[in-house]
């Protein structure tokens, strides 16, 4: 089998696993040290776009620097399925196994990411104060900080969104905070949160985009009739465009056994969606991208895209940085 399709057999294989209805929650070692987080581990080394014919980028984008996070099959640094910037040169994930990863962007002279630097972990907790400890109860998606500081992770399997307060004094019993009135299917739930004018945008998987406060939610965009089809594009990630008044998206695709694919668009106020920033697919580096974050760079935004590996040794966790000028 040649270099390609061996790898887009690995990629399909994953994917497959990452479609199936069960998964097995991430085993959990690290101690709390300080303030409830504990030291993570986990190495960096710095990854390219891949071959020729696979990434696109539009005119005004660069690629800014990359890397993959390698960690032990027992580590929580698996599973990250979202992403948020904290705005002092560091950056939180969440898993979708129940866990907060929060660390630093290592960057070169020239501001390209070159490493994850202080990785640190924390067990979210259910309403009562315990750890999660299963995956139907940790199964979190999406995250986000709002302009209040809040973080807010929002959860599928059991569809919530929880709020666990300000990152530095997080709450051990989380709160509940209004979500989509949606019927969404089981393992495709609120994939994207971002924070939003007033209160957090939620996207779902399948489709439907709704602006949602304390008060309540209303529907921005309603989910289509028929649920997406094989190889058909699903929103993953979004986060809000700190330069403008809308938010990027990111959105992935996959046709077995041989066809992945994750793109960036921006979102508008109304939930349409704009021409393609960034498509990553095969024989380029391709994986299962489903976080965003976006921060102020210049006369641009810096975005970073995260893929989540869902803990299988088929996959990578990836971090991607891209400059987007105006």
């Amino acid at each position: 089998m040649n270099r390609r399709l061996y790898v887009a057999a690995l990629i399909s294989l994953a994917l497959a696993a990452c479609a199936g209805a069960a998964v097995s929650s991430h085993p959990w070692t690290p101690e709390a040290q300080a303030e409830g987080w504990a030291a993570a581990g986990g190495a960096t080394r710095q990854v390219g776009l891949g071959w020729p014919g696979g990434a696109r980028l539009a005119k005004g984008v660069r690629f800014a620097g990359g890397v993959q996070l390698i960690a032990a099959p027992v580590s929580a640094l698996h599973g990250l399925s979202d992403l948020t910037l904290t705005g002092d040169g560091g950056f939180l994930a969440v898993s979708d196994s129940g866990a907060l990863v929060r660390g630093r962007l290592a960057l070169d002279e020239a501001g390209r990411l070159t490493g994850l630097d202080d990785l640190r972990v924390r067990r979210l907790t259910l309403a009562d104060g315990t750890p999660i400890a299963d995956k139907a109860d940790g199964d979190a998606e999406g995250l986000a900080l709002t302009e209040d500081g809040e973080v807010l992770v929002s959860f599928e399997r059991d569809h919530r969104i929880w709020s666990y307060g300000p990152l530095e004094t997080m709450r051990a019993r989380p709160e509940a905070r209004p979500h989509p009135a949606a019927d969404f299917p089981l393992n495709a739930g609120m994939e994207a949160l971002a924070a939003a004018p007033d209160g957090w945008r939620v996207g779902g998987e399948d489709g439907g985009v709704w602006d949602c406060s304390l008060e309540g939610c209303r529907v921005v965009a309603a989910p289509p009739d028929a649920a997406p089809g094989a190889g058909d594009w699903r929103l993953t990630g979004l986060t809000r465009d700190p330069g403008g008044d809308g938010w990027f998206a990111v959105q992935r695709a996959w046709r077995p056994p041989f066809d992945l694919r994750a793109r960036v668009r921006r979102m508008a106020q109304d939930g349409a969606l704009g021409p393609v920033l960034v498509e990553l697919k095969l024989p380029g580096l391709a994986d299962n991208f489903e976080g965003v974050a976006a921060e102020a760079q210049g006369e641009g935004v810096r975005l970073y895209l995260l893929s989540d590996d869902n803990a299988n040794p088929a996959q990578k966790t990836l971090m991607l940085a891209f400059d987007v000028a105006y």
